[in-house]
């Protein structure tokens, strides 16, 4: 997962408001009792960041592979 597709899947599960706060707020122990803005600064894969988050906050499984990847381009 890249880091904006880990970005798009942040606003698209929790809007670009609440998105902001979990990842300043959220102190996540399977990330080192770090928030996800820290994991990702001290080098966590962006993934296992999105894995640990969705874990923390309840995000249903099915929603959490393949979250924040782009649309299918229209074919031509």
């Amino acid at each position: 997962m890249r880091l904006s597709e880990f970005r798009r899947a942040i606003d698209d599960e929790f809007g670009l408001a609440y998105g902001g706060v979990v990842m300043r707020d959220l102190v996540i122990p399977e990330l080192g009792q770090r928030t996800p803005e820290a994991a990702l600064a001290a080098g966590v894969p962006a993934r296992d960041v999105w894995l640990a988050v969705c874990a923390a906050t309840d995000v249903p499984r099915s929603r959490w592979y393949g979250a924040g990847l782009p649309a299918p381009k229209p074919a031509s």
